[in-house]
Order: structure tokens, then C-alpha cells, then sequence
């Protein structure tokens, strides 16, 4: 069943926004998008990271530190 999306909760995240959510420098955010570990596009001159990227990002990171 599909869901509405909710005008609550940003579905995508700019990148001052994921460097709070990560703490994370905005160079080392930039290069996570570079490497592709952090997906995203651009809305006009704008750069937006799907919530979703970043929990699998954090998913990630948490399977790699615990093997």
C-alpha cells in the first residue's frame, strides 16, 4: 500500500542538514556525495540527499564497524 507523502518530514535534506545529522564536516559531506556513498541530486542550483540515503549510509556504517 503506498503512502502519502508527508508535508511533516522533509523526504530529501540539503547539505547543512546532513551535516548536522551526521557531524560532519560539509567537505567530507561533499566527498561522501562524490564517491557516491551518499547519493543525491540537485533541485536548481540545490543539492538534496534523500532522507532514506543517509539512514543507509548510517546502516552501513554500523554493519562495517561491527564485522
Amino acid at each position: 500500500m503506498r503512502t502519502a507523502i508527508s508535508s511533516e518530514q522533509p523526504q530529501a535534506l540539503m547539505v547543512p542538514e546532513v551535516m548536522t545529522a551526521l557531524r560532519l564536516s560539509r567537505s567530507k559531506v561533499y566527498d561522501l556525495i562524490r564517491s557516491k556513498e551518499l547519493p543525491s541530486y540537485t533541485s536548481g542550483r540545490a543539492r538534496r540527499i534523500p532522507v532514506e540515503a543517509v539512514r543507509a549510509y548510517m546502516q552501513n556504517r554500523l554493519e562495517e564497524n561491527a564485522a
